[in-house]
């Protein structure tokens, strides 16, 4: 071996004592904060696999006896492999998973016979069990689904990269910090365990001292010029002499802080409309707590949307205005925008969805954590709170890439004790928002449970129907091919909900890196079709791949439907909506973890 075991266990034992000390302190510590003991279930419970598998299946016989053989074959050809190795004899290069596996990229995966046998072992019975759930037929097809993702997480978790023994560069560092990474990695499960909620844990993925908003993330000059309850309106200051005269709402989710969209300057997509000459606002939504909680989802469109529509008329003395709404803040705006165009309302002259959801019916991934079985711990956590913790809400997110947002982390924080480094996204998607009880549930039942908003007139906002199909302004919609929290499929249906003109775009990479990829530099291509058939596969067949971001072709959208261009407005001048506070304004400042 490429250490010594005997050490290892050394450091181990050793160290023990270390950990319960520690553990005793932040039991200590939560005891005295007076911290609620709330017996609320964990997002992943693996009872909920057990269930599913307990319910209305069927086997198919040919599938498992053939997976079966298979599987016996493996394990014969694994043990060949093993007396070979023990007997000296070089091991031969492998072809399975692991070859292009980042898990298993150390050279003693493949070298050292011991460490060798564990990797190959292990994914032959990931193989196993995954074949198995595939021989299994399920009455409802989303619970074969649900049965497929719980089952990747159960044998993800039980990855040997993940245990100490077992992981080769684990025990490497064990060796040379002489068991100082075990110190350091259980003060940092102890430092992180005392700053989640009871219901997850919240794992740092960045060094969050190396940014503070306002310098060097969400920088760009702007100013406060209204708030509510729920928002601050931040008016960006031109970075062009003229500007044209319809002015731009951005409409972030309100699960995010909104700074994603004004990381640093060269990928601020807030920037890149400001030099192509937009008068451009954003919503900056409040971190709510209690004094929240029966805020509901029409209260956010009430207070956010609308609100700030208003606002900015009035401001810029212009009848209309043109909006971008991202992700959920997308599902929002276009409920505000059929509400306002159901009461002949035309204040919005134009309508971009960027990775945006209005047919729930495939929505993904995700959709295995808001299934109607977990109403009664979501709905149990919100209550007791005031609001459901943003914090469940990443690390659900973080799961549905459990290896590279998960696991990863849990490798290098806890076992090699190390602190990871600077990363701008990672900061924000680390930097939760808490969500207001009433809103959540609202927001849930119209969308992932029963998916009422798609259904015209299913749901009426202070007597008026909404109709996604009375949204006749033209649209245009942004999906990414690799978004895992908005399939760009799901995301092409509630296209063909808008009767409006309509223009559909599909960029490379995921939700957040196939938005942010700006015009010098963009790394990812988009690919445009002109047409909207209604297999989404169909479009995409037809489609001309474009490199480079996708920025210029909605910039060049916009322009018919943004007027003419006139001298650039200064923030914080008008006197009815004087500057309150510079930007990026307060309501984005406070952080669940500090509190």
């Amino acid at each position: 071996m490429a250490t010594d075991e005997s050490e290892v266990l050394h450091y181990l034992e050793k160290y023990a004592s270390v950990f319960n000390a520690l553990a005793a302190e932040v039991l200590q510590r939560s005891s005295a904060q007076g911290q609620a003991n709330v017996a609320t279930p964990g997002i992943f419970d693996p009872a909920k696999l057990n269930a599913l598998l307990s319910g209305d299946i069927k086997l198919d016989p040919s599938k498992l006896l053939q997976q079966q053989m298979l599987y016996m074959q493996k394990q014969s050809d694994l043990w060949q492999s093993a007396a070979k190795a023990m007997m000296s004899e070089k091991l031969s290069g492998s072809d399975s998973a692991a070859s292009s596996d980042k898990r298993f990229s150390h050279p003693d995966w493949q070298q050292n016979p011991v460490f060798n046998y564990i990797k190959e072992s292990y994914l032959i019975n990931s193989d196993m069990l995954t074949n198995i759930i595939d021989a299994v037929e399920f009455s409802d097809p989303k619970q074969a689904k649900q049965a497929r993702f719980y089952t990747r997480q159960y044998v993800n978790s039980l990855a040997p990269t993940n245990f100490v023994l077992t992981n080769p560069e684990v025990c490497e560092e064990v060796v040379k910090t002489k068991g100082q990474n075990l110190v350091k990695g259980m003060q940092n499960f102890l430092e992180d365990l005392e700053k989640s909620p009871l219901e997850a844990l919240k794992m740092r993925q960045t060094d969050a001292s190396a940014f503070t908003l306002g310098e060097n993330l969400a920088n760009t000059p702007g100013k406060v010029v209204y708030q509510n309850d729920l928002v601050q309106l931040i008016h960006y200051q031109a970075t062009t002499a003229k500007q044209f005269t319809k002015p731009m709402l951005i409409v972030p989710p309100f699960i995010n802080k909104y700074y994603v969209l004004d990381l640093d300057e060269r990928k601020s997509l807030v920037k890149g409309l400001l030099d192509a000459g937009h008068n451009v606002f954003m919503i900056s939504w409040v971190n709510p707590d209690a004094s929240h909680a029966d805020k509901d989802f029409v209260d956010y469109m009430n207070m956010g949307p609308l609100a700030c529509i208003a606002s900015i008329k009035t401001l810029s003395k212009c009848k209309q205005v043109n909006i971008t709404g991202f992700c959920v803040g997308g599902t929002l705006s276009a409920t505000a925008v059929a509400y306002l165009r159901a009461q002949k309302d035309t204040s919005v002259g134009s309508l971009t969805l960027l990775t945006t959801l209005l047919d729930f019916e495939e929505p993904g991934e995700v959709g295995n954590y808001f299934a109607e079985d977990m109403l009664p711990m979501i709905e149990q956590s919100a209550d007791i709170k005031g609001v459901f913790d943003g914090r469940i809400i990443g690390m659900s997110f973080s799961l549905l890439r459990e290896n590279s947002l998960f696991w990863s982390f849990f490798i290098n924080n806890y076992l090699k004790g190390k602190d990871p480094a600077p990363f701008d996204i990672l900061y924000w998607n680390s930097d939760a928002t808490n969500i207001p009880s009433a809103c959540f549930k609202q927001y849930l039942s119209l969308t992932y449970w029963h998916n009422k908003l798609k259904e015209p007139g299913t749901v009426t906002i202070d007597g008026v129907p909404i109709d996604f199909a009375n949204i006749d302004t033209p649209t245009y919609f942004l999906s990414t091919v690799a978004d895992h929290i908005v399939l760009w499929q799901s995301a092409y249906q509630g296209a063909k909900l808008i009767s409006g003109d309509k223009r559909f775009v599909l960029a490379g990479s995921g939700h957040l890196a196939g938005v942010i990829n700006p015009i010098k530099g963009g790394k990812y291509p988009h690919w445009l079709n002109h047409e909207l058939p209604d297999d989404p596969q169909q479009w995409l067949a037809q489609a001309e791949q474009q490199e480079g971001s996708w920025w210029p072709d909605w910039h060049q959208w916009l322009k018919p439907m943004s007027g003419v261009q006139r001298k650039a407005s200064i923030p914080g001048q008008h006197p009815e909506y004087p500057a309150l506070m510079d930007a990026p304004g307060t309501y984005v400042l406070r952080r669940l973890d500090e509190n």
